[in-house]
């Protein structure tokens, strides 16, 4: 306990290890609708279409600002996710198939976006290459508070709208039948989701945020039939791996923080896929040889 009071008394992994816990959060209670609905593809999408925005955002503005690129981010995230549902919708294209299209697309133009700027001398300037991979040492705390605000507000519209996510999420016919409104519901939920990709952009970055997404959704699956409890232990994987990652990476300053949080959440799904007492894979070995052996006698 006091090498943790020790350690959080630094500035700098202060400022880290809250944000990578809040992201984890975040990206936790978010990703279990996406993977009960499958769409575990849709983070990786909307993360690799936020590249163009913080380019765009870039050179138009001329500043390195955070909230500015961020913004950018999010803008073009929120019309990579319109435009996804408006193709699954009103063509015959499958939603892996769209997924792909648009993820492609847009990665492929921020891309070239990021191409020009350094052409043009400002890419060292901006720093938007470490949008690709993260930055986490990076944040100060002004980023954490803003993490916080807007993780909080994504929270709060599930925890108002929870009845109507689950419906979406297991039977959308069903909601629709009801009377709710499923397309607004489904723009709503994805607009969240845009909202924790952006949050985890400085953090893990665009290659890197899908999987903090589906991690922790994955792995808390394996404990629990409830959709509750599901989201619950969605945010405490997320919020350990965060840390956990934080503390590995501030203890060798040659390890990024951003892949460690994911190898991090990789231990925890893997523990879970292998132990959880009704899924796992051991348990599930111990009953197979049981009813072997109890149909041998």
């Amino acid at each position: 306990m006091g090498v943790l009071v020790e350690l959080f008394a630094d500035y700098t992994l202060r400022n880290v290890a809250l944000g990578s816990a809040l992201l984890g959060v975040v990206s936790g209670v978010l990703g279990c609708f996406a993977v009960l609905r499958r769409q575990g593809l849709l983070g990786d999408a909307l993360a690799h279409a936020a590249l163009p925005g913080i380019c765009i955002a870039y050179l138009f503005t001329q500043t390195k600002a955070p909230i500015v690129l961020l913004l950018g981010a999010a803008g073009a995230g929120w019309v990579a996710a319109i435009l996804l549902l408006q193709i699954v919708r009103h063509t015959r294209i499958s939603e892996d198939s769209a997924l792909g299209i648009v993820m492609s697309t847009f990665f492929a133009l921020g891309i070239v976006l990021l191409t020009f700027i350094a052409k043009r001398g400002g890419a060292n300037q901006s720093g938007l290459d470490r949008f690709l991979f993260g930055q986490a040492a990076a944040l100060v705390a002004e980023d954490v508070m803003t993490m916080a605000i807007l993780g909080g507000v994504a929270l709060a519209i599930v925890t108002l709208l929870y009845k109507e996510f689950k419906l979406l999420a297991f039977d959308a016919p069903f909601a629709a039948s009801l009377g709710f409104n499923t397309v607004w519901l489904n723009v709503l939920l994805t607009s969240l989701i845009v909202v924790a990709v952006v949050i985890g952009l400085q953090t893990v970055g665009v290659v890197l945020m899908a999987a903090l997404l589906v991690g922790p959704a994955v792995a808390a699956r394996q404990w629990t039939n409830r959709l509750s409890v599901m989201i619950i232990l969605a945010a405490l994987f997320g919020a350990l791996s965060g840390l956990g990652g934080a503390l590995v990476s501030a203890s060798d300053a040659g390890i990024p923080t951003g892949p460690m949080v994911i190898l991090s959440l990789t231990g925890i799904m893997l523990c879970s896929v292998f132990l959880a007492p009704e899924r796992g894979l051991l348990w599930d070995a111990v009953r197979r040889r049981a009813q072997r052996a109890a149909w041998v006698e």
